[in-house]
């Protein structure tokens, strides 16, 4: 979304200047109006809800559009915002409504009704942007709305409906100022989030003020805040070091990270635990090199995690296994069980019974200034190069160029980070592995599409474990991807800044709103 959403497990949060009275954690009325600046390297695909389904756009999303729910802190049930109630009415999960909350407004003043609700989520589906969040409404067959009351029909019993509304794609747009057939352009954004964007340069800067009018869950008095967003993390670094931004987050190079020294007076480190993921992908089509199972098999007995969590990361993401993340619902070992450590000759094997020529030539591509993207590509390269079995063309691109290409099918294999939709094992199924995912690896799988759907009729989410074991094993044996590791979360700010352990937990949403002057 893109990278990607649940701090299931415990924050830690330093607090570097030792010894602080709870009366300086309180903020300066003097400061009340003094904008905070916050650096990322996280990329705006997209101004357009229908547009965009990546991290970098949703963190835009969650602090100037409202959807009808949203996640409190550590939240894991979604809970109103834009809505007054919401719930599933009869049996069987397929009716779904919600009242709206009185006193909402756009930006021009008129008031929000429930027929701006249908039309958002109508357009989503009907645009149906490539690079967009339209599979996440895969259930949705139909929208009625009728004052102030919204019905939502699902083709399927869908108990993950309520956190797909919760998220960026559930962003509530100005019908009078977004078109049902096409995206918008230009940098205007008619939301009715807890800030307004005053200004925007793609790319580079976003300027956003609080939002005077908002009705809605968010509580407590609101900065101006800076958004700057830096092409990689070396120049993320720099600002921070220069003193141009107050919080850096998503991402500092790992060395950075490696080194934060929480006894430093000069700034506080929140480090904790996350679900975002990363993956590495293959196209599965006929027309690619990487159709064989027997190939994709035979690269992920090549494939050495820990090497690349140390050589790469600096130790700061922990190797992972599994589609399903640690501190998800279902999450497994089923990569380490199918695939237990690196073996060419186990590859080798498995090539020669595909009949393939040697060295399987395929291109890789990442996207450049994402993360340490290009090394994380120089590594996996010498890695599957190991034995003379494979011969990788790496490329990078610009984001969203990147985003096209994988889209197009035009990738024989590329690695993305996943930043959970919502907190929910869900998440990391339709949209990476299900028919038509958002991954477009061609993949389709009838037994993993039937998992998922059965999974959905649980509203009672831990009964979906056994489910999601399955389906992880059955994808560790068609490899439509390969689990690289799992991300931990840092941010760090200026001494003067409190907030930073609240501002992502993996829900998606970028509490914005949580920092303040001490």
């Amino acid at each position: 979304m893109r990278s990607v959403r649940m701090r299931i497990l415990v924050t830690l949060l330093v607090l570097a200047v030792v010894g602080v009275g709870g009366w300086q954690l309180l903020p300066s009325q003097g400061d009340k109006d003094k904008t905070i600046t916050v650096g990322t390297t996280d990329a705006v695909t997209s101004l357009d809800p229908a547009g965009a389904y990546d991290a970098g756009s949703w963190a835009l999303f969650s602090n100037v559009f409202q959807s009808l729910l949203t996640f409190a802190p550590d939240g894991a049930s979604p809970i109103p915002d834009a809505a007054k109630s919401c719930g599933f009415v009869g049996g069987g999960l397929r009716t779904y409504r919600c009242e709206l909350r009185d006193g909402l407004k756009f930006p021009s003043g008129r008031a929000m009704t429930a027929e701006d609700v249908k039309y958002s989520f109508d357009r989503v589906k009907k645009i149906n942007s490539d690079v967009g969040p339209a599979p996440l409404f895969s259930t949705l067959g139909s929208v009625d709305a009728g004052g102030q009351e919204v019905t939502f029909h699902l083709s399927t019993p869908d108990a993950t409906f309520p956190f797909k509304v919760a998220t960026g794609a559930g962003s509530i747009v100005d019908r009078t100022h977004y078109a049902l057939d096409a995206l918008r352009g230009g940098t205007q954004v008619d939301g009715t989030g807890p800030y307004r964007l005053t200004g925007y340069t793609k790319d580079k800067a976003a300027q956003l003020t609080p939002n005077g009018s908002y009705e809605g869950a968010v509580t407590g008095t609101r900065r101006p805040v800076d958004l700057r967003y830096y092409s990689d993390g070396k120049a993320l670094d720099a600002a921070w070091n220069d003193k141009q931004v107050e919080v850096a987050t998503r991402t500092l190079t790992p060395d950075v990270l490696a080194r934060l020294n929480p006894s430093d007076p000069n700034q506080r480190v929140s480090e904790s635990d996350s679900s975002e993921t990363r993956n590495l992908y293959f196209n599965t089509r006929a027309s690619s090199p990487l159709h064989d199972v027997r190939v994709r098999r035979a690269i992920a007995w090549l494939i050495n995690r820990e090497q690349l969590a140390t050589s790469v990361y600096d130790g700061t993401v922990d190797a992972l296994y599994s589609l399903i993340p640690a501190g998800i619902t279902g999450h497994t070992t089923s990569f380490f069980d199918a695939y237990p450590a690196q073996s060419v000759k186990k590859a080798r094997a498995l090539l020669t019974e595909a009949g393939v020529s040697l060295p399987v030539r395929f291109t890789y591509g990442y996207g450049k200034g994402r993360g340490s993207g290009e090394q994380e590509a120089a590594e996996l390269k010498r890695q599957l190069e190991t034995g003379g079995l494979f011969k990788v063309d790496v490329k990078g691109y610009e984001w969203t160029d990147f985003q096209k290409r994988w889209a197009a099918g035009k990738l024989d294999a590329w690695a993305v980070g996943w930043v959970a939709d919502y907190p929910d094992p869900d998440t990391f199924g339709a949209p990476l592995i299900g028919t038509g995912s958002t991954m477009n690896t061609g993949y389709s799988s009838k037994t993993v599409d039937r998992l998922i759907t059965d999974s959905r009729q649980f509203a009672d989410r831990s009964r979906v474990a056994a489910d999601f074991r399955t389906l992880q094993s059955d994808v560790a044996q068609d490899v439509p991807l390969i689990p690289l590791w799992q991300q931990k979360e840092y941010v760090v700010t200026s001494e003067d800044v409190g907030g930073g352990q609240y501002l992502s937990d993996g829900t998606g949403v970028f509490r914005l709103w949580k920092l303040g002057w001490i």
